[in-house]
């Protein structure tokens, strides 16, 4: 008589940093031996895992997927695991995690005070990592909220009596932790506090040029910048090695779709130079000697920005400001208006170099090693860069070589952790790509290649591939990606 598969230990889903190193565990039971296979989803693409036929499933954690494990027996029963997600995220603060953590609950995004209009929806977020994953419960004035049990708590329409302090508990098996307390203020909010009616920003990185020295920081820089910038509600576009055109373009797109009351943000890194006062961003086909034609001027850019009318222009220029060719003459750019809305950060200080870091393959510029630190701190934007500045100032490797610099006529608190209440689409349209997906190519010769897309950057996309059960009358095959030549 056949009797069911059981399975006697489920897999549990789990919440962890990237590059975090764990296993999912599997078990069954039956009158007859075994056999288990492994299978992840990842964006609606559900594969098996070669090689995974163990009850255990190790696992270094990259990107959030999916799992199930399915089971067979010798009679040809079927029976598959639960579905187990494991949730990567990818910006927790080194420290943060205990030298021997045991998969405790740990809070890694905390909700932040808000002041919302009457009627207007309300959204609180946290974040926790753990082994299993945690669950959720949110608190308004110590009690309990019965539906509110997901890291995300919404409010669709609230009313005065939505106010008070909220807290979430993230639990599991090992414990639980609990966020800060907010304070919520239901009302006629908005002006009442400072807001954002969208938050905006273009990052560019500069590392292969043509006529200049590479550099290697940049493309670390943008991709960790962006990341953080994302936590903190911001439409983000990041691109890397950009001619004069291609700049022109970016910074076109970005300042048609700045509007009254958006935060907008311009980060650079790369070759630059200062002259006068005056910043200029090198391109990467930019000839030597550079001269301010062939290159971007970061005063026209903000002037620009100036004129969308927007509540907090944050300036970040991670370049030299050295000037090399003192024949050369300034473009004509018009002074600032005093609409007290704007601020610079320097890497470093005038006529100064700026430097990197190496350690091994990493690199990563010394002003992003503290800027890191500090950017999501709930204080106005220009506290946080004394802090920035205050650390790197300590940094006994550039001691006497760099010091950042901060200039600013920004009037108002306003802090890069200030709520979003959004009057126009336009933000929508910025930063929004998806992920091409996954596809399954097959050759003439019956030998089927997987092909995977990740966009790091928005302008660089990258693929993978990965061969799949070779047929029968193939020994041996080999996959190679090349670039695509041209046809000129």
């Amino acid at each position: 008589m056949q009797t069911a598969i059981v399975i006697t230990e489920q897999p549990v889903s789990v919440s962890v940093p990237v590059g975090y190193s764990f296993t999912l565990h599997c078990r069954a039971e039956a009158h007859t031996s075994l056999q288990y296979q492994w299978f992840c989803q990842c964006q609606s693409v559900c594969r098996q895992i070669p090689g995974a036929t163990k009850q255990e499933l190790p696992i270094t954690a990259q990107k959030t997927k999916l799992y199930t494990c399915r089971i067979n027996d010798l009679y040809r029963n079927v029976i598959f695991s639960d579905w187990v997600k494991v949730e990567v995220h990818p910006c927790v603060a080194r420290g943060l995690l205990p030298q021997l953590w045991q998969g405790e609950p740990i809070i890694i995004l905390n909700p932040t005070e808000q002041k919302v209009e009457v009627g207007k929806p309300l959204q609180l977020q946290c974040a926790a990592i753990g082994v299993p994953a945690p669950s959720y419960q949110w608190y308004r004035n110590g009690n309990l909220l019965e539906h509110q049990k997901k890291k995300k708590l919404w409010i669709t329409h609230t009313k005065v009596s939505d106010s008070g302090t909220y807290l979430c508990c993230a639990s599991n098996s090992h414990g639980e932790h609990w966020t800060n307390a907010v304070d919520i203020h239901i009302g006629t909010c908005c002006s009442e506090k400072f807001f954002a009616t969208g938050k905006l920003a273009l990052l560019v990185g500069n590392n292969h040029y043509q006529h200049h020295p590479n550099l290697m920081a940049p493309v670390t820089d943008v991709f960790e910048l962006s990341l953080l910038l994302k936590q903190l509600g911001f439409q983000v576009v990041s691109l890397l090695d950009l001619n004069k055109a291609e700049m022109v373009a970016a910074v076109s797109r970005f300042l048609q779709l700045l509007e009254k009351g958006v935060y907008a943000i311009f980060y650079y890194a790369g070759h630059g130079y200062e002259h006068l006062g005056r910043n200029y961003m090198v391109p990467v086909d930019a000839p030597q000697l550079y001269a301010p034609e062939n290159c971007i001027s970061v005063q026209r850019i903000l002037q620009k920005m100036q004129q969308q009318q927007t509540a907090l222009n944050l300036i970040l220029l991670d370049t030299c400001r050295k000037w090399y060719n003192p024949e050369c003459a300034l473009s004509q750019v018009q002074p600032l208006e005093p609409w007290g809305n704007t601020v610079y950060g320097y890497a470093t200080s005038e006529d100064a170099e700026a430097y990197e870091l190496q350690n091994g393959e990493f690199s990563s510029g010394i002003f992003m090693k503290y800027l890191k630190k500090h950017i999501l701190q709930e204080k106005k934007v220009t506290h946080m860069l004394e802090d920035v500045l205050e650390d790197l100032g300590r940094d006994p490797v550039v001691t006497g070589k760099q010091v950042m610099e901060i200039k600013h006529t920004l009037k108002e608190a306003r802090s890069l952790t200030d709520p979003i209440c959004p009057t126009g689409a336009a933000t929508e349209r910025w930063g929004c790509s998806r992920e091409p997906p996954s596809e399954t190519v097959t050759f003439p010769c019956g030998v089927q290649a997987e092909l995977r897309f990740h966009r790091l950057f928005s302008n660089v996309l990258s693929v993978c591939a990965k061969l799949q059960d070779l047929p029968a009358h193939l020994t041996d095959a080999q996959l190679m990606l090349r670039q695509p030549t041209s046809l000129c």
